[in-house]
């Protein structure tokens, strides 16, 4: 397909989810002087954060550089896991098995706490517990993802089982995998309907979101901080980091310990209903085997498909991204061949250098990040434990606390070597490697 018919006559470069829920650009607090609590960033993790402080009685203010939710709370895929990638035994071999099954319970957990939480506050936010389809890319990649399922972990039973080639067509209207695995636990929701009631639920505890308010400097006091931003500096008595891949130079210790990485996501203009039921007879979440993963599912009416996935060595844009995930979504479903897109878009995410989310506390200074991809559901729940830590509440703990936060030498925020490792990863999934 021509690059200049791949879009719509509608085609936007914005998050599919602003349509029923548009960044918050009318509400905005003024910046005070001081606060017991200032919370950097207003996603997920930051607004978490800010509504235990506020609902513990303490002054919260939150600062955003852009409008509340602008970074990945409203750009991702909208599927929630158990958010941990390395397994029990890989785990295990790092920190010992007491450590690892805390880590994984914490997992567990983040889901449990994202579906309790929608429910208990009332958010109305899509939020379906649909199962996830893990597809195989190589016949190899079938035989390692069963004996993957096929060893239990001590933290909590995953339910899954796999589903083989030849019966792939109550899954999936693909010929492209070799069969696949259903996490049946796993859920979807509608990441700007999330976050526009995570934001609601915060201004009415008392959270003061000011926006347009980029933090530019973190200065230690003799008691508490002093957060100097674009408009002006306000002193807090404790500082929340919750700026996850869109971590800058306020703090390097932080900064030194997350890699951004761009990741990119289309929305298809609407697909005939009976085409939609034939390719995505289920509402699950959809995932590969692939290193370099693609992401996608059906929208929550069920109209269009949002895709995503890494596209290029270098970082790009959504007009050059939209058109090259396109092609990958119509080599997987041929029949969408002519299918165009409405809406691309991207995001940063942060990895860190283990694989896992980490979160913690210097004297005063909290940050919960590094979230891998898998965000949607642990940036809550670690936003809400650092929330509680902060507020001096019981219930703050985490395995996270207790494992080393890693950098490596000559690493200073700006990741040098991803497009090496990128084309690695290529050569990786291509060969089952």
């Amino acid at each position: 397909m021509p690059r200049a018919s791949a879009f719509a006559p509608d085609y936007k470069a914005a998050p599919y989810w602003w349509e029923a829920s548009p960044p918050d650009s009318a509400t905005a607090d003024a910046l005070p002087a001081e606060a017991d609590v200032v919370v950097v960033g207003s996603g997920y993790t930051g607004l978490h954060a800010a509504l235990q402080a506020a609902r513990a009685g303490l002054g919260t203010v939150v600062l955003e550089a852009e409008t509340p939710g602008w970074g990945c709370s409203t750009r991702n895929g909208g599927q929630v896991s158990t958010s941990v990638k390395p397994s029990f035994a890989m785990l295990t071999a790092r920190y010992g098995a007491d450590t690892a099954e805390a880590i994984l319970r914490d997992g567990q957990a983040s889901l449990d706490f994202t579906q309790a939480f929608i429910a208990e506050e009332g958010i109305d936010a899509d939020f379906q517990s649909v199962g996830r389809f893990h597809g195989a890319h190589l016949a190899k990649s079938y035989d390692h993802l069963a004996r993957s399922i096929a060893t239990p972990n001590p933290a909590f039973e995953t339910g899954a089982y796999m589903v083989p080639r030849a019966e792939m067509s109550a899954e999936l209207g693909t010929e492209a995998y070799h069969g696949g695995a259903v996490f049946p636990k796993h859920a979807s929701l509608d990441p700007g309907k999330y976050h526009a009631g995570l934001l609601a639920l915060s201004r009415a505890a008392g959270v003061r979101i000011v926006p347009t308010c980029r933090a530019t400097e973190l200065e230690r006091l003799d008691a508490g901080f002093r957060v100097r931003t674009e408009q002006g500096a306000i002193r807090a008595g404790k500082v929340v980091l919750a700026t996850n891949g869109y971590s800058g130079p306020l703090s390097p210790w932080h900064r030194r310990r997350v890699i951004p990485i761009g990741s990119y996501v289309i929305a298809t203009e609407p697909i005939a209903p009976e085409l939609m039921d034939r390719l995505f007879p289920t509402d699950r979440v959809l995932s590969d085997t692939r290193k370099l993963v693609y992401y996608y599912r059906p929208s929550p009416d069920r109209t269009r498909v949002l895709f995503g996935g890494r596209v290029s060595l270098a970082e790009s844009d959504p007009d050059r991204s939209g058109p090259i995930l396109l092609a990958e979504l119509i080599r997987l479903f041929p029949d969408l061949e002519g299918t165009r897109i409405s809406h691309s878009w991207a995001g940063t995410v942060a990895y860190s250098f283990d694989t896992l989310m980490h979160c913690g506390e210097d004297a005063g200074l909290f940050h919960a990040m590094g979230y891998c991809g898998s965000g949607v559901g642990m940036a809550g729940y670690l936003g809400m434990k650092i929330g509680r830590q902060a507020a001096g509440l019981d219930g703050g703990e985490t395995a996270f606390d207790r494992i080393p936060h890693p950098t490596r030498p000559f690493y200073s925020g700006s990741p040098w070597f991803l497009a090496p490792s990128v084309l690695v990863y290529r050569i990786r999934d291509r060969f089952g490697w």
